[in-house]
């Protein structure tokens, strides 16, 4: 993966005024586009479009900078149809316009050649199992909520916190396969996973395909597959997200397994009474790599 992602950057460079073939590359090292796109995101704390954009404009800066074409033809050159479009993407990287970067020398924002290297780590056993599902269904009350990595995500709280105690209770009741208990899912997330993208946020429970869901819950239809079972206890939610980053930074990279599209899924086993602290299940869905 760390070679993959490197070849990925690589090829950044190469084609920075033209779309990049994610899918052909990712074709070509034996993996997927949503695998590379996802391991990328997590390691490199932005989604490749992101980084792409922030490449183009840094080495387009020099180009406004060295004042040897114009503007429209610096434009055209990494793939921009107008000043005015060309001006905006410049404008959010370097928060000035390429006049004013012409004239005054900058600022400028630079965003470096990024490259993936292999440090040893890992000191910390993770405590993993993989489990084979048949096809089930995850019942419960959905929300679409923006994406936060860290801390507590107040529009999930505030979708849990207007659910009526019984109600917790009620679905609790429902689930009848496994992850067991009440979940917090997470579907519809883009591969980038970039910070504040919306997602599905789904608060429920489990039950076998066969098992009709309640008229007033939603239902999200999930395929038989592998899963990888990650636990964790500590403070909440902080030792779930180090977990959760943990597993692009030191799992994937050393099993033989690569994220297929599926919910993300966690259930939470014991907890503080004021959820300070918990212990929980985070099930991903995966194949072999």
């Amino acid at each position: 993966m760390i070679s993959a992602l490197n070849r990925l950057v690589d090829l950044v460079e190469e084609h920075l005024a033209e779309d990049l073939d994610v899918h052909g590359l990712a074709a070509e090292l034996g993996t997927t586009e949503y695998h590379l796109r996802r391991m990328f995101s997590s390691l490199a704390g932005m989604p490749l479009s992101e980084y792409v954009r922030r490449r183009r404009m840094t080495v387009a800066a020099g180009d406004v900078v060295r004042r040897e074409d114009d503007l429209l033809s610096i434009a055209v050159r990494y793939g921009y149809g107008s000043t005015e479009a060309f001006g905006r993407a410049f404008r959010a990287v370097h928060g000035s316009a390429p006049g004013d970067v012409r004239r005054d020398g900058g600022p400028l924002r630079t965003q470096p050649h990024l490259r993936f290297r292999l440090t040893v780590e890992g000191s910390i056993p993770m405590d993993t199992r993989l489990v084979d599902r048949p096809a089930f269904r995850l019942i419960g009350h959905a929300a679409r909520v923006p994406l936060i990595h860290q801390g507590v995500n107040p529009h999930i709280q505030r979708h849990i916190a207007a659910l009526p105690q019984e109600e917790h209770l009620r679905l609790k009741a429902l689930g009848d396969t496994e992850p067991g208990g009440l979940l917090q899912v997470s579907d519809d997330l883009g591969p980038d996973a970039a910070e504040g993208s919306e997602l599905t946020y789904l608060h429920g429970v489990a039950v076998s395909r066969d098992t009709p869901a309640p008229d007033d819950l939603d239902a999200i239809e999930v395929p038989a597959g592998r899963w990888a079972v990650f636990r964790t206890a500590g403070p909440h939610p902080q030792a779930l997200q180090t977990t959760w980053a943990a597993t692009a930074t030191e799992w994937f990279p050393s099993n033989p397994w690569r994220l297929r599209p599926g919910p993300s899924i966690v259930a939470i086993l014991e907890r503080a009474d004021d959820f300070s602290a918990a212990t929980c299940e985070l099930w991903l869905p995966v194949e072999p790599a």
